[in-house]
């Protein structure tokens, strides 16, 4: 082993460990060496860990500069980028939303991949395809569960433990966009496992955060909090500039009031519920049903007659022909949203001469 194989594997060990700072001096060296020796396949090695790396710190550009060499490479050395090059172009381009060139690069990483049957690089270019699919600026969701679906395929010959995981995040988010947030949990935690034999740092960090927003999101302050805690005391805010800036956001979102002794969380802001045991429901477009809830949330316990409820919410005069059979269906459809067993009603009950919001419950209002 020369001197710049020892520098370059420093580099791979500090990058490992998220220890950007010393990774990129050794990065460097070990870059130059190889260049200057005409060593191009080990020097593009080392421009792709620091391509990652520079994408991480949002060091954009670094990444640019990167760029330019890696095209003079090519112009005046007549050299070809390999898959995982591309690769890495695409994970910058799609970091800084510009999804129409990820998406071209990751299809040239694929197109190299299958004509070399590099199945690592195979691995790396599909993962890459279904980010940009699961994307909510692309939405193609279905395609992008294909995709993870085909991964683990080659996950049970191939040990490659960094795509495997970030391909379960990925599969985690997806289900987190469908509302199965028990489902998506389960996936992280096997992360988990993966992630604690590669010791992976960065990868850590970015699996406490996606914990942190499922847990928030079926209603679990307290446990989210203590995740996206443990991710901020781990993260060093300038090296890992990416994750401290999706951790402080996350952490504001989240907040910082205890609220898992609540029943119901009405948030305002953002026109959603918190259920205990559901989760976020969003009243997207449902407008008579947030009114209608925020009436009962706000007064626990009164009595609202169906004359009442027609002339406040709906704004219209109270006629028993048009309106009896509209306020029974519509509260039969804020009963499936909210109540976790439609058929034993916790929240929403009927009484003689009207309906009222359990006064027993434990409701919270978000403003």
């Amino acid at each position: 082993m020369n001197q710049f194989d020892r520098a370059f594997e420093l580099g791979k060990l500090y990058s490992d460990r998220g220890e950007f700072g010393p990774a990129i001096d050794h990065l460097r060296e070990a870059s130059d060496g190889y260049f200057a020796e005409k060593n191009f396949s080990q020097h593009l090695k080392c421009m792709n860990l620091l391509l990652r790396i520079f994408a991480e710190r949002e060091q954009f550009d670094d990444i640019n500069a990167t760029k330019e060499k890696l095209q003079d490479l090519v112009l005046q050395e007549g050299f070809e980028l390999n898959s995982k090059t591309y690769y890495t172009l695409a994970i910058c381009a799609s970091y800084k939303q510009q999804l129409d060139t990820a998406m071209d690069y990751f299809q040239k990483a694929l197109a190299i991949a299958l004509a070399s049957d590099n199945k690592e690089d195979i691995c790396h270019a599909i993962f890459g395809l279904a980010h940009v699919y699961a994307s909510p600026q692309v939405n193609r969701q279905s395609d992008a569960l294909k995709e993870i679906y085909n991964l683990q395929v080659f996950f049970q010959v191939y040990q490659m433990p960094d795509v495997q995981a970030a391909s379960l995040f990925l599969n985690a988010e997806i289900l987190k966009s469908m509302k199965k947030y028990d489902e998506a949990i389960e996936i992280l935690w096997r992360a988990y496992d993966v992630i604690r034999e590669t010791r992976n740092f960065v990868m850590s960090n970015y699996l406490m955060g996606a914990l942190a927003d499922a847990y928030y999101e079926i209603g679990d302050k307290d446990m989210a909090r203590t995740y996206i805690t443990l991710a901020q005391k781990s993260i060093d805010g300038e090296n890992h500039r990416r994750l401290a800036r999706m951790a402080k956001a996350l952490a504001e979102k989240i907040g910082g009031e205890s609220q898992t002794n609540f029943d119901l969380i009405f948030d305002e802001i953002n026109h959603s519920v918190i259920e205990k045991k559901i989760g976020r429901i969003d009243f997207k477009n449902q407008f008579i049903l947030l009114d209608l809830l925020r009436l009962f949330v706000t007064n626990q316990g009164t009595i609202y007659s169906k004359e009442f409820l027609v002339e406040n919410v709906w704004k219209q005069p109270y006629d028993p022909a048009i309106h009896d059979n509209k306020i029974y269906v519509t509260i039969k459809r804020l009963r499936k949203l909210i109540e976790p067993d439609y058929e034993k009603p916790k929240y929403i009950f009927r009484a003689k001469n009207g309906y009222y919001m359990n006064k027993a419950a434990r409701v919270h209002f978000e403003h």
